[in-house]
Protein backbone atom coordinates (compact mmCIF):
# COMPACT_ATOMS: atom_id res chain seq x y z
CA UNK A 1 0.00 0.00 0.00
CA UNK A 2 1.27 3.59 -1.22
CA UNK A 3 2.22 5.83 1.74
CA UNK A 4 2.50 9.37 0.55
CA UNK A 5 5.04 11.58 1.37
CA UNK A 6 3.01 14.65 1.15
CA UNK A 7 -0.59 16.25 1.52
CA UNK A 8 -2.75 14.62 -1.62
CA UNK A 9 -6.52 15.58 0.08
CA UNK A 10 -8.89 18.29 0.83
CA UNK A 11 -11.83 17.73 2.98
CA UNK A 12 -14.39 20.47 3.66
CA UNK A 13 -17.38 20.66 6.09
CA UNK A 14 -19.45 23.76 5.96
CA UNK A 15 -19.92 25.49 9.57
CA UNK A 16 -23.12 24.68 11.16
CA UNK A 17 -24.67 24.75 7.54
CA UNK A 18 -28.18 24.24 8.15
CA UNK A 19 -28.20 27.17 10.28
CA UNK A 20 -25.81 29.33 8.16
CA UNK A 21 -28.24 28.89 4.95
CA UNK A 22 -31.05 30.45 7.22
CA UNK A 23 -29.11 33.21 8.17
CA UNK A 24 -27.98 33.91 5.04
CA UNK A 25 -31.48 33.84 3.70
CA UNK A 26 -33.20 35.52 6.67
CA UNK A 27 -30.67 38.88 7.40
CA UNK A 28 -32.76 39.07 10.70
CA UNK A 29 -31.11 36.45 12.01
CA UNK A 30 -28.13 37.24 11.13
CA UNK A 31 -25.51 37.40 13.98
CA UNK A 32 -27.72 35.82 16.41
CA UNK A 33 -28.03 32.91 17.75
CA UNK A 34 -30.37 30.17 16.51
CA UNK A 35 -31.61 26.48 16.84
CA UNK A 36 -33.00 24.48 13.27
CA UNK A 37 -35.89 21.96 14.45
CA UNK A 38 -37.36 19.60 12.44
CA UNK A 39 -40.95 20.92 13.01
CA UNK A 40 -42.51 23.98 14.93
CA UNK A 41 -45.54 24.47 18.09
CA UNK A 42 -43.68 21.95 20.34
CA UNK A 43 -40.91 22.41 22.58
CA UNK A 44 -40.59 18.28 22.95
CA UNK A 45 -38.02 17.78 20.37
CA UNK A 46 -34.59 18.61 19.40
CA UNK A 47 -32.21 21.08 17.70
CA UNK A 48 -30.82 19.27 14.22
CA UNK A 49 -28.57 22.64 13.70
CA UNK A 50 -27.48 25.48 15.23
CA UNK A 51 -25.56 28.59 14.51
CA UNK A 52 -21.53 29.35 15.47
CA UNK A 53 -23.30 32.30 17.79
CA UNK A 54 -25.58 29.31 19.76
CA UNK A 55 -22.79 27.02 19.66
CA UNK A 56 -20.51 29.92 21.82
CA UNK A 57 -23.25 30.22 23.93
CA UNK A 58 -22.97 26.48 25.04
CA UNK A 59 -25.71 25.00 22.78
CA UNK A 60 -24.97 21.68 20.70
CA UNK A 61 -26.49 19.91 17.69
CA UNK A 62 -28.54 17.00 18.57
CA UNK A 63 -29.57 18.84 21.86
CA UNK A 64 -32.90 18.99 23.46
CA UNK A 65 -35.18 22.28 23.04
CA UNK A 66 -35.88 22.46 26.54
CA UNK A 67 -32.20 22.21 27.60
CA UNK A 68 -31.36 24.22 24.71
CA UNK A 69 -33.02 27.50 25.93
CA UNK A 70 -32.09 27.27 29.71
CA UNK A 71 -28.53 27.35 28.26
CA UNK A 72 -29.15 29.77 25.83
CA UNK A 73 -32.80 31.34 26.76
CA UNK A 74 -32.05 34.06 23.82
CA UNK A 75 -32.45 30.79 21.30
CA UNK A 76 -34.25 32.19 18.02
CA UNK A 77 -36.07 28.81 16.70
CA UNK A 78 -36.17 27.86 13.25
CA UNK A 79 -38.05 25.16 11.18
CA UNK A 80 -35.98 23.55 8.77
CA UNK A 81 -36.28 24.28 5.06
CA UNK A 82 -35.18 21.21 2.99
CA UNK A 83 -35.39 22.75 -0.30
CA UNK A 84 -33.53 25.93 0.47
CA UNK A 85 -30.37 23.10 2.05
CA UNK A 86 -30.47 21.26 -1.48
CA UNK A 87 -30.22 24.74 -3.12
CA UNK A 88 -27.44 26.09 -0.93
CA UNK A 89 -25.61 22.67 -1.65
CA UNK A 90 -26.13 23.33 -5.55
CA UNK A 91 -25.09 26.77 -5.50
CA UNK A 92 -22.15 26.21 -2.85
CA UNK A 93 -20.35 23.15 -4.72
CA UNK A 94 -20.62 25.17 -8.17
CA UNK A 95 -18.71 27.95 -6.58
CA UNK A 96 -15.92 25.34 -4.78
CA UNK A 97 -16.44 23.29 -8.77
CA UNK A 98 -14.74 26.72 -10.48
CA UNK A 99 -11.70 26.58 -8.17
CA UNK A 100 -11.25 22.78 -7.79
CA UNK A 101 -13.13 19.93 -8.96
CA UNK A 102 -14.67 18.11 -6.39
CA UNK A 103 -14.18 14.24 -5.83
CA UNK A 104 -16.91 13.35 -3.75
CA UNK A 105 -19.77 15.02 -1.61
CA UNK A 106 -19.90 13.10 1.16
CA UNK A 107 -22.88 14.22 2.70
CA UNK A 108 -24.85 17.43 2.16
CA UNK A 109 -22.12 19.66 4.46
CA UNK A 110 -19.09 17.82 3.41
CA UNK A 111 -16.71 17.13 0.66
CA UNK A 112 -13.96 16.05 -0.90
CA UNK A 113 -11.11 17.06 -3.38
CA UNK A 114 -8.15 15.38 -4.83
CA UNK A 115 -4.80 18.04 -4.83
CA UNK A 116 -2.80 18.67 -8.51
CA UNK A 117 1.05 19.84 -7.91
CA UNK A 118 0.00 23.53 -7.39
CA UNK A 119 -2.37 22.91 -4.44
CA UNK A 120 0.03 20.73 -2.47
CA UNK A 121 2.51 23.87 -2.94
CA UNK A 122 0.09 26.60 -1.72
CA UNK A 123 -2.79 24.55 0.35
CA UNK A 124 -3.55 28.83 1.87
CA UNK A 125 -3.92 29.99 -1.33
CA UNK A 126 -6.35 27.52 -2.56
CA UNK A 127 -8.36 27.76 0.74
CA UNK A 128 -8.52 31.43 0.09
CA UNK A 129 -9.80 30.99 -3.13
CA UNK A 130 -12.28 28.53 -2.20
CA UNK A 131 -13.54 30.87 0.31
CA UNK A 132 -13.69 33.94 -1.87
CA UNK A 133 -15.58 31.73 -4.29
CA UNK A 134 -18.37 31.18 -1.64
CA UNK A 135 -18.55 35.01 -0.43
CA UNK A 136 -18.83 35.89 -4.21
CA UNK A 137 -21.59 33.80 -5.51
CA UNK A 138 -23.12 32.62 -2.59
CA UNK A 139 -22.96 34.73 0.75
CA UNK A 140 -21.08 35.79 3.46
CA UNK A 141 -22.48 33.85 6.29
CA UNK A 142 -22.33 30.21 4.77
CA UNK A 143 -18.33 29.51 6.11
CA UNK A 144 -16.30 26.06 6.19
CA UNK A 145 -13.42 24.61 7.37
CA UNK A 146 -10.74 22.90 5.64
CA UNK A 147 -8.32 19.74 6.53
CA UNK A 148 -5.07 18.79 4.51
CA UNK A 149 -4.06 15.99 4.69
CA UNK A 150 -2.15 12.31 2.36
CA UNK A 151 -5.33 11.18 2.23
CA UNK A 152 -9.40 11.25 3.18
CA UNK A 153 -9.50 10.33 6.49
CA UNK A 154 -7.08 12.59 7.89
CA UNK A 155 -7.94 15.23 6.08
CA UNK A 156 -11.23 14.84 7.33
CA UNK A 157 -9.87 14.78 11.16
CA UNK A 158 -7.72 17.70 10.78
CA UNK A 159 -10.94 19.66 9.10
CA UNK A 160 -12.42 19.44 12.50
CA UNK A 161 -9.38 20.98 14.50
CA UNK A 162 -9.74 24.60 13.56
CA UNK A 163 -13.55 25.36 13.33
CA UNK A 164 -15.30 27.30 11.93
CA UNK A 165 -14.44 29.28 9.49
CA UNK A 166 -10.90 26.98 9.98
CA UNK A 167 -7.96 26.01 7.68
CA UNK A 168 -5.22 23.33 8.75
CA UNK A 169 -2.79 21.70 7.02
CA UNK A 170 -1.31 18.05 8.48
CA UNK A 171 1.91 17.20 6.62
CA UNK A 172 2.43 13.49 6.65
CA UNK A 173 5.71 13.97 9.34
CA UNK A 174 3.36 15.36 11.74
CA UNK A 175 0.63 13.15 11.77
CA UNK A 176 1.73 10.50 15.02
CA UNK A 177 2.10 13.81 17.35
CA UNK A 178 -1.08 15.37 16.06
CA UNK A 179 -3.33 12.05 16.52
CA UNK A 180 -1.66 11.39 19.77
CA UNK A 181 -3.35 14.14 22.03
CA UNK A 182 -6.57 13.64 20.52
CA UNK A 183 -9.74 12.05 21.77
CA UNK A 184 -11.13 8.70 20.50
CA UNK A 185 -14.53 10.68 19.54
CA UNK A 186 -12.42 12.78 17.69
CA UNK A 187 -11.59 9.76 14.80
CA UNK A 188 -14.26 8.69 12.55
CA UNK A 189 -14.44 5.10 12.69
CA UNK A 190 -14.58 4.62 16.61
CA UNK A 191 -17.91 5.33 18.19
CA UNK A 192 -18.75 4.89 21.65
CA UNK A 193 -18.88 1.21 21.84
CA UNK A 194 -15.69 0.94 19.94
CA UNK A 195 -13.99 3.25 22.48
CA UNK A 196 -15.90 0.61 24.98
CA UNK A 197 -14.00 -1.90 23.81
CA UNK A 198 -10.61 -0.53 23.76
CA UNK A 199 -11.22 0.45 27.43
CA UNK A 200 -11.54 -3.17 28.11
CA UNK A 201 -8.38 -3.98 25.68
CA UNK A 202 -6.31 -1.47 28.53
CA UNK A 203 -5.96 0.76 25.30
CA UNK A 204 -7.01 4.87 26.81
CA UNK A 205 -5.63 6.97 24.69
CA UNK A 206 -4.62 7.54 20.90
CA UNK A 207 -1.04 7.41 21.59
CA UNK A 208 -1.46 3.46 22.60
CA UNK A 209 -3.89 2.99 19.96
CA UNK A 210 -1.54 4.12 17.42
CA UNK A 211 1.01 1.88 19.08
CA UNK A 212 -0.79 -1.18 17.74
CA UNK A 213 0.02 -3.07 14.77
CA UNK A 214 -2.61 -3.61 12.22
CA UNK A 215 -3.56 -7.31 12.91
CA UNK A 216 -4.02 -6.14 16.82
CA UNK A 217 -6.32 -3.57 15.35
CA UNK A 218 -7.92 -6.34 12.65
CA UNK A 219 -8.63 -8.18 16.21
CA UNK A 220 -9.67 -5.02 18.24
CA UNK A 221 -12.28 -4.46 15.44
CA UNK A 222 -13.23 -8.06 14.46
CA UNK A 223 -13.13 -7.26 10.74
CA UNK A 224 -10.78 -5.57 8.36
CA UNK A 225 -11.91 -1.81 9.49
CA UNK A 226 -9.59 -2.20 12.28
CA UNK A 227 -6.96 -2.73 9.97
CA UNK A 228 -7.91 -0.25 7.19
CA UNK A 229 -8.31 2.48 10.11
CA UNK A 230 -4.29 1.30 11.02
CA UNK A 231 -2.94 2.29 7.90
CA UNK A 232 -5.08 5.33 7.50
CA UNK A 233 -4.24 7.04 10.56
CA UNK A 234 -0.74 6.40 9.78
CA UNK A 235 -0.58 8.44 6.43
CA UNK A 236 -1.09 6.00 3.58
CA UNK A 237 -3.31 5.84 0.83
CA UNK A 238 -6.41 4.03 1.69
CA UNK A 239 -8.68 3.17 -1.24
CA UNK A 240 -12.33 3.96 -0.45
CA UNK A 241 -14.22 0.07 -0.49
CA UNK A 242 -17.08 -0.06 -2.80
CA UNK A 243 -20.49 -0.42 -1.68
CA UNK A 244 -23.57 -1.87 -2.64
CA UNK A 245 -27.29 -0.48 -1.90
CA UNK A 246 -28.49 -2.19 0.26
CA UNK A 247 -32.16 -0.54 0.50
CA UNK A 248 -33.98 2.49 -0.28
CA UNK A 249 -36.11 4.16 2.53
CA UNK A 250 -37.46 7.16 4.75
CA UNK A 251 -38.33 7.52 8.09
CA UNK A 252 -40.01 10.56 10.21
CA UNK A 253 -40.84 11.43 13.80
CA UNK A 254 -44.11 12.79 13.30
CA UNK A 255 -45.04 16.32 14.77
CA UNK A 256 -47.52 16.12 17.89
CA UNK A 257 -50.69 16.74 15.44
CA UNK A 258 -49.61 14.20 13.25
CA UNK A 259 -49.70 11.29 15.70
CA UNK A 260 -52.66 9.19 14.97
CA UNK A 261 -52.62 6.45 13.22
CA UNK A 262 -54.78 7.68 10.46
CA UNK A 263 -51.80 10.75 10.02
CA UNK A 264 -48.77 7.61 10.05
CA UNK A 265 -50.50 6.04 7.64
CA UNK A 266 -50.71 8.88 5.22
CA UNK A 267 -47.09 9.91 5.81
CA UNK A 268 -45.80 6.88 5.21
CA UNK A 269 -47.79 6.20 1.72
CA UNK A 270 -45.85 9.78 0.92
CA UNK A 271 -42.79 8.46 2.51
CA UNK A 272 -42.75 5.03 0.04
CA UNK A 273 -43.71 6.68 -2.86
CA UNK A 274 -40.69 9.01 -2.73
CA UNK A 275 -38.61 6.03 -1.80
CA UNK A 276 -39.84 3.64 -4.92
CA UNK A 277 -39.29 7.42 -7.29
CA UNK A 278 -35.64 7.08 -6.23
CA UNK A 279 -35.41 3.54 -6.24
CA UNK A 280 -36.62 3.63 -10.13
CA UNK A 281 -33.87 6.27 -10.86
CA UNK A 282 -31.37 3.99 -9.94
CA UNK A 283 -32.67 0.75 -11.95
CA UNK A 284 -33.51 -1.03 -8.72
CA UNK A 285 -35.91 -3.61 -8.12
CA UNK A 286 -37.59 -4.58 -4.24
CA UNK A 287 -37.96 -8.42 -3.27
CA UNK A 288 -39.16 -7.05 -0.23
CA UNK A 289 -41.04 -3.70 1.61
CA UNK A 290 -40.43 -3.10 5.62
CA UNK A 291 -42.45 -0.86 7.39
CA UNK A 292 -41.82 0.08 11.02
CA UNK A 293 -43.56 2.20 13.62
CA UNK A 294 -42.94 3.54 17.09
CA UNK A 295 -45.44 4.35 19.33
CA UNK A 296 -46.03 5.25 22.96
CA UNK A 297 -48.89 4.11 25.58
CA UNK A 298 -49.40 6.65 27.91
CA UNK A 299 -46.67 8.40 28.81
CA UNK A 300 -43.93 6.68 29.42
CA UNK A 301 -44.12 3.35 27.67
CA UNK A 302 -42.17 3.16 24.82
CA UNK A 303 -42.72 0.42 22.08
CA UNK A 304 -42.25 0.03 18.59
CA UNK A 305 -43.26 -2.36 15.83
CA UNK A 306 -42.19 -4.07 12.58
CA UNK A 307 -43.85 -6.12 9.72
CA UNK A 308 -42.12 -7.06 6.12
CA UNK A 309 -43.98 -8.33 3.43
CA UNK A 310 -43.09 -9.51 -0.04
CA UNK A 311 -42.95 -7.82 -3.19
CA UNK A 312 -41.99 -9.82 -6.11
CA UNK A 313 -39.46 -7.69 -7.35
CA UNK A 314 -42.40 -4.82 -8.43
CA UNK A 315 -41.24 -1.64 -8.63
CA UNK A 316 -44.52 0.24 -9.74
CA UNK A 317 -46.36 2.78 -6.91
CA UNK A 318 -49.71 0.74 -6.85
CA UNK A 319 -47.55 -2.62 -5.86
CA UNK A 320 -45.92 -0.62 -3.12
CA UNK A 321 -49.07 1.21 -1.76
CA UNK A 322 -50.92 -2.15 -1.76
CA UNK A 323 -47.89 -3.83 -0.04
CA UNK A 324 -47.91 -0.93 2.44
CA UNK A 325 -51.54 -1.78 3.49
CA UNK A 326 -50.76 -5.09 3.80
CA UNK A 327 -48.69 -4.23 6.65
CA UNK A 328 -50.81 -1.47 8.13
CA UNK A 329 -53.66 -4.08 8.39
CA UNK A 330 -50.52 -6.77 9.96
CA UNK A 331 -49.93 -4.17 12.65
CA UNK A 332 -54.03 -3.67 14.23
CA UNK A 333 -53.37 -6.11 16.74
CA UNK A 334 -50.07 -4.36 18.43
CA UNK A 335 -51.01 -1.03 17.45
CA UNK A 336 -54.24 0.33 19.15
CA UNK A 337 -56.41 3.82 18.47
CA UNK A 338 -55.51 5.41 21.56
CA UNK A 339 -51.68 4.97 20.59
CA UNK A 340 -49.48 7.63 19.20
CA UNK A 341 -47.65 7.40 16.87
CA UNK A 342 -44.27 9.14 17.72
CA UNK A 343 -42.33 7.70 14.06
CA UNK A 344 -42.81 5.61 11.08
CA UNK A 345 -40.15 3.98 8.58
CA UNK A 346 -40.47 2.18 5.37
CA UNK A 347 -38.14 0.80 2.98
CA UNK A 348 -37.33 -1.17 0.30
CA UNK A 349 -34.98 -3.93 1.25
CA UNK A 350 -33.46 -7.51 -0.96
CA UNK A 351 -32.92 -5.24 -4.23
CA UNK A 352 -32.06 -6.34 -7.42
CA UNK A 353 -31.40 -5.02 -10.87
CA UNK A 354 -33.04 -5.48 -13.96
CA UNK A 355 -30.95 -8.44 -15.51
CA UNK A 356 -31.59 -9.97 -12.05
CA UNK A 357 -35.45 -9.24 -11.73
CA UNK A 358 -37.74 -12.15 -11.50
CA UNK A 359 -41.78 -11.84 -11.82
CA UNK A 360 -44.51 -13.30 -10.42
CA UNK A 361 -45.62 -15.54 -13.06
CA UNK A 362 -49.34 -14.75 -12.33
CA UNK A 363 -49.25 -10.74 -12.24
CA UNK A 364 -46.83 -9.98 -15.31
CA UNK A 365 -49.71 -8.97 -17.72
CA UNK A 366 -50.59 -6.55 -14.68
CA UNK A 367 -47.40 -5.76 -13.30
CA UNK A 368 -46.51 -4.36 -16.70
CA UNK A 369 -49.36 -2.17 -16.81
CA UNK A 370 -49.16 -0.54 -13.73
CA UNK A 371 -44.89 -0.26 -14.77
CA UNK A 372 -45.86 2.17 -17.57
CA UNK A 373 -48.40 4.02 -15.79
CA UNK A 374 -46.19 4.71 -13.03
CA UNK A 375 -43.38 5.69 -15.29
CA UNK A 376 -45.95 8.09 -16.81
CA UNK A 377 -46.90 9.26 -13.79
CA UNK A 378 -42.99 10.19 -13.04
CA UNK A 379 -42.84 12.10 -15.97
CA UNK A 380 -45.70 14.05 -15.53
CA UNK A 381 -44.40 15.03 -11.82
CA UNK A 382 -40.92 15.87 -13.30
CA UNK A 383 -42.14 18.05 -15.78
CA UNK A 384 -44.55 20.19 -13.83
CA UNK A 385 -42.12 20.03 -10.49
CA UNK A 386 -44.39 18.84 -7.96
CA UNK A 387 -46.99 15.26 -7.23
CA UNK A 388 -49.25 16.51 -9.88
CA UNK A 389 -50.12 12.94 -10.14
CA UNK A 390 -50.17 10.45 -7.35
CA UNK A 391 -52.46 6.88 -6.80
CA UNK A 392 -54.85 7.99 -3.54
CA UNK A 393 -54.25 10.65 -1.49
CA UNK A 394 -50.94 13.18 -1.17
CA UNK A 395 -51.98 14.60 2.04
CA UNK A 396 -49.34 17.22 2.83
CA UNK A 397 -51.22 18.39 5.66
CA UNK A 398 -49.21 19.82 8.21
CA UNK A 399 -46.94 21.07 5.24
CA UNK A 400 -44.94 20.87 2.08
CA UNK A 401 -41.77 19.31 3.07
CA UNK A 402 -43.47 15.79 4.81
CA UNK A 403 -41.79 13.72 2.66
CA UNK A 404 -38.23 15.90 2.30
CA UNK A 405 -36.10 16.33 5.47
CA UNK A 406 -32.45 16.79 6.31
CA UNK A 407 -30.46 14.00 4.20
CA UNK A 408 -27.02 14.14 6.19
CA UNK A 409 -25.74 11.64 4.34
CA UNK A 410 -26.92 12.12 0.66
CA UNK A 411 -27.54 15.01 -1.35
CA UNK A 412 -31.10 15.38 -2.05
CA UNK A 413 -31.99 15.81 -5.60
CA UNK A 414 -34.80 18.46 -6.90
CA UNK A 415 -37.00 15.59 -7.53
CA UNK A 416 -36.87 14.28 -4.27
CA UNK A 417 -38.66 17.78 -3.33
CA UNK A 418 -41.86 16.97 -5.27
Amino acid sequence: MRKPDTIEWLYLDFDGFFASVEQQIQPALRGKPIGVTPFRGTDFTILIACSKEAKARGVKNIMPVKDALKVCPELILVTQKPDYYRRANNALCAAIESVIPIDVSKSIDELTCRLDKNDIADPAGLTRRIKSAIRENVGDYISCSIGYAANRHLAKIACKMDKPDGHTVWHPQSNYNRLADLPFDDIPGIGANMQMRLWKAGIHSMSELMARQPKEMRRLWGNVTGERLWYALHGYDVKAQPSQRGMFGHGRVLPPEMRTIRDAYYCSRILLVKAARRMRREGFYPGMLHLWAGYRIGYKDNRSWAGKVKMYHAANDHAALDALDTLWRQSRPHIQKYHKIIRVGVWFGSLVKANDRQRDLFEIDTSEKWDDLTQSIDHLNWRYGKTAVSIGPWNLKYGNHLGTKIAFTRIPRREDAL
